[in-house]
């Protein structure tokens, strides 16, 4: 499904009026990813997503995403949670946030709109 998951995050780049320059999706486990949570934004938890825009230039996303997946936690397919940390990712290059209820929230109609367009 590559051809068609890069169409998918394109897309949803291009709805919100931005161009993919560079995104990459690094999977990794979940204590490195805890690593990296402590590293780098100074939180002492397991997450299952780190995202990290290094976009230069307005209007182009240069990103990289970091994602442990552990579908079981959330009582889903592996794909469909795969799926949604993916454009959660891609939804916090674009400007959304989730550090707050009412963001998160938003972030999770986001999510749940792009899941079905790629349904």
């Amino acid at each position: 499904k590559k051809d068609q998951l890069i169409k998918w995050i394109s897309s949803a780049a291009k709805k919100e009026n931005l161009t993919i320059t560079e995104l990459n999706y690094i999977f990794c486990s979940d204590p490195f990813l805890k690593k990296m949570n402590v590293k780098f934004l100074k939180h002492n938890y397991f997450t299952d997503i780190i995202t990290f825009d290094n976009s230069i230039e307005k209007g182009n996303i240069i990103g990289d995403i970091f994602i442990s997946i552990n579908a079981k936690q959330y009582e889903t397919t592996f794909d469909d949670e795969l799926h949604r940390v993916m454009i959660h990712g891609l939804l916090h290059l674009t400007g959304y946030s989730d550090k707050s209820p009412m963001k998160q929230k938003e972030m999770r109609r986001m999510e749940d709109y792009w899941l079905k367009k790629l349904k």
